[in-house]
């Protein structure tokens, strides 16, 4: 299990943060991509980088375990490799944003602000996103938060796949099976 586990949650962790770091490199270079459309990209990069939960599941199932697994050690397995990759996407992100883009909030309240003018908010509708993008950036500051809400950001979505993935590939034991190699 342990190689499973490591081997896919790496490949995970590598695919989800290589995507990231491609994806700030755009959204820096075209600061109008960052929205719904860049949001909506970012989910199905975590879902196609997750789908190796689902692959690590039917290898364990298939390879190491004769065809059978329960939906706990299916999801044991699917949370593992979640983990690791959402863990590499923290450290990533921790890099990236410290050493490479410090500017990241300035840039990203911006983004927001542009947006909801150009969407026709209020002076007091914008004043009130101004004060929520100032407190996020000061909150930022704390490695903790920090850490939290980038594991907030990946985490459940990894936790959502490898829920569904125990659920459609957990197998019980067939009697043929167990009476074959008995």
């Amino acid at each position: 299990m342990k190689k499973v586990v490591i081997v896919c949650g790496l490949i995970a962790g590598v695919l989800i943060s290589a995507f990231m770091g491609y994806s700030m490199v755009l959204c820096y270079n075209n600061p109008d991509a960052h929205g719904l459309s860049s949001m909506l990209v970012g989910f199905a990069a975590m879902f196609l980088a997750f789908s190796l939960v689902f692959v690590g599941i039917k290898n364990f199932r298939d390879k190491y375990n004769d065809g059978v697994i329960s939906f706990g050690k299916a999801f044991q397995i699917g949370f593992l490799i979640s983990l690791i990759a959402s863990t590499m996407y923290v450290i990533t992100w921790y890099i990236e944003y410290h050493y490479f883009i410090p500017d990241f909030m300035d840039f990203y309240a911006a983004s927001q602000i542009k947006q909801a003018q150009e969407g026709g908010a209020s002076a007091a509708k914008i004043a009130e996103l101004s004060k929520e993008m100032a407190e996020a950036k000061e909150s930022y500051k704390n490695p903790i938060k920090f850490i939290g809400y980038t594991y907030a950001e990946i985490l459940p979505v990894g936790i959502i796949v490898s829920l569904i993935s125990a659920l459609i590939l957990k197998r019980k034991p067939n009697g043929n099976r167990v009476a074959a190699h008995a």
